[in-house]
Order: C-alpha cells, then sequence, then structure tokens
C-alpha cells in the first residue's frame, strides 16, 4: 500500500480512532510502521517542530518518514505536528507531507484565527489537509495545565471561520504526562463533536489510560497523538539494554527499543479501534 494523504484516513474514520504516533528518530517511524502492519491498520507519522529543531532541518527526517511510509504494506500518512511558521508550512509542502498542524493556539482567538485561515489557504491550494488547535493544550515545555477547555460553540466559529479540517481540542489533557491518569471530559468531547462538523484530535493522549482513550473515541474523537508514552517505552528498553556495559554497538539496543515501541503500537491500535487497512483505497 503506497503512502496515502491523511484525508484519505480520517475522511475512512467513522466508528474508528486514528492513531498518530510521533517520530524522533527513524527507528520511531520503522517501529510505529510495524505495528500498523501487524495490526493490519492504517496509522499516521508525525513529525514536530521540536522534532526539527532536534534535527537541525525538516528535510532529512522527513525525506526519511515518507521512505518508511511509501514502503508500508498498510496504509501511512505523513503529517507535520504542532507547526508555528509559515517557513516550515511551506516546506512541508515542497516535501510532500500528507497534512500539517498548524498551531497558533497561544495566540489570541483573533490572530489564530487570521493566521490559520492563511494557512489553510496555502495547503488547500496544494491539496494538503489542515489541522489546528483552539483551547491550548498545555504540557509541551513540560507544565500540565488540565484546567484548559475548548468552548464547543467557539469551535464551530473557528472552523466555519479558517476552513481547517481537523480541529485538536482542549477536554482534559496535557502534552509529556508520563502517568496515565488524565480525566477526560467525555460530555465536553460529545458536545464539541455535535458542534463541529470536521474531525476532532486528542493531543496529550499519552497521559490517557486506556479505557478512557476508547471511550474518548466513542465520545467523538478521530484522531489521537500519542509521544511520550511511546517514547517511554522506546527509552525502557534502550536502559535495559545499556546493563551490559560492554556494548557499543547502537543497533544491539536500538533494534530492541524499535521491537518494543512496534508491539506497544499494535495494542494501542486495537484500544482506538483503528482503521483496518482494507478500508482505505488506494490513491490515484
Amino acid at each position: 500500500m503506497p503512502l496515502v494523504p491523511t484525508a484519505a484516513i480520517l475522511d475512512a474514520a467513522a466508528g474508528h480512532g486514528v492513531g498518530a504516533f510521533n517520530v524522533i528518530q527513524i527507528e520511531h517511524a520503522q517501529a510505529a510502521v510495524a505495528g500498523a502492519e501487524a495490526a493490519g491498520a492504517a496509522v499516521v507519522l508525525q513529525i514536530s517542530e521540536n522534532c526539527v529543531r532536534y534535527h537541525g532541518d525538516l528535510e532529512p527526517i522527513t525525506a526519511a518518514t515518507l521512505a518508511v511510509a511509501r514502503r508500508a504494506a498498510v496504509p501511512v500518512a505523513v503529517h507535520l505536528d504542532h507547526i508555528e511558521t509559515a517557513e516550515l508550512v511551506d516546506e512541508g509542502l515542497r516535501l510532500g507531507v500528507g497534512s500539517i498542524m498548524f498551531d497558533a493556539s497561544a495566540l489570541p482567538y483573533d490572530s489564530n484565527v487570521e493566521r490559520t485561515a492563511a494557512v489553510v489557504r496555502r495547503c488547500h491550494d496544494a491539496g494538503v489537509l489542515v489541522e489546528a488547535e483552539l483551547g491550548e493544550i498545555g504540557g509541551k515545555d513540560g507544565v500540565h495545565a488540565p484546567g484548559a477547555r475548548t468552548d464547543p460553540g467557539e469551535a464551530a466559529d473557528f472552523v466555519a471561520a479558517t476552513g481547517v479540517d481537523a480541529l485538536a481540542v482542549a477536554v482534559g489533557t496535557s502534552h509529556a504526562m508520563l502517568t496515565r491518569d488524565a480525566r477526560l471530559d467525555l460530555d465536553l468531547i460529545a458536545a464539541i463533536r455535535a458542534a463541529v462538523p470536521v474531525p476532532l484530535v486528542l493531543h496529550g493522549s499519552s497521559g490517557v489510560p486506556d479505557d478512557s482513550l476508547a471511550a474518548a473515541v466513542r465520545a467523538g474523537i478521530t484522531k489521537v497523538n500519542i509521544a511520550t508514552h511511546l517514547n517511554a517505552v522506546f527509552t525502557a528498553a534502550v536502559r535495559a539494554g545499556l546493563v551490559d556495559a560492554s556494548l557499543v554497538d547502537t543497533r544491539k539496543y536500538l533494534g530492541p527499543a524499535r521491537a518494543a515501541v512496534a508491539v506497544e503500537v499494535a495494542r494501542l491500535l486495537g484500544v482506538l479501534r483503528a482503521i483496518p487497512a482494507w478500508k482505505i483505497g488506494t490513491p490515484a
């Protein structure tokens, strides 16, 4: 199955959750695809602006991730996550990503609308889906802000004013959580789902326990972003390998870490009732 646009996965998602997993090194991309193949499910690979800063450039890690996606046996989309600059938006379009999450959520509402609408126009001209965020979700710098909430009416107005294709909402999660004890407002998810005509996205999902992830999908969440939880799985496997002080071949500890993440991705896709690969049509 070739690389697919993110829209192809989201459009087929009725009744299913879409697992969206962040890439830091190529091993993360390989692990997420291996897990998706084991689950027989579609998946989204995400590259954040923080990841770009780590690598110093968008192109190398994006090119590698796109290459992994093209060789997958299941539908895979590549998405840019929490992009805050027009320059990275333009570069992502040039490289051929399937969607871009443009994040102006820290700005006042009117500024968020203005900047997001401009990015939507540029991306739609290129046939690329845009996700945005309303109701700033805390924790990107390690500070939890579980009190942030998205207002359903404001969300509907924001989507109408910007033309975005998917909306990240604040419903009780926080980025970078190391414990899985976030309490979701399922009634709020349902209310936003009733008010908003585009797929809803749950950021900060690493802090959400399995039963709540499944309940969030039932309540109206479509795309579920998970990063920190898989980083913890990866790091635990690396630590276990490095107990052997004579181990210097990076393949000997990165390989098991990649395999551990693949197993967890497959498990999480089951929790989310992820879209079976056969439901995604082959793009023209």
